[in-house]
């Protein structure tokens, strides 16, 4: 045979084999964690790979949310529950 056709077979198979460890890669590294972190409802950052809990501002500020249908949205968008309301105590 030929050998530029030898040649260009074995480059269009190298090429061919270096696209399928890409994909690979990609679908390894970035989409198939990125798919788990949606799913968790917390955030995925594709440059760092890095799948991060949300906060609420409220959290940092330490300012509370007044309406509580806000809250409510608020916590079930980043996936947290509400927070149980303390028994109350008996006084005897």
């Amino acid at each position: 045979m030929n050998p530029t056709i030898e040649r260009l077979k074995l480059i269009f198979l190298g090429v061919f084999g270096l696209a399928v460890v890409g994909v690979v890669v990609w679908t390894m590294g970035w989409a198939i964690p990125g798919k788990k972190c949606a799913e968790a409802r917390k955030w995925w950052d594709p440059g760092e790979r890095v799948c991060a809990q949300p906060v609420l501002i409220s959290d940092i500020t330490g300012r509370t949310i007044q309406d509580k249908q806000a809250e409510a949205a608020a916590r079930a968008a980043i996936g947290r529950p509400a927070p149980q309301a303390a028994p109350a105590s008996k006084q005897p």
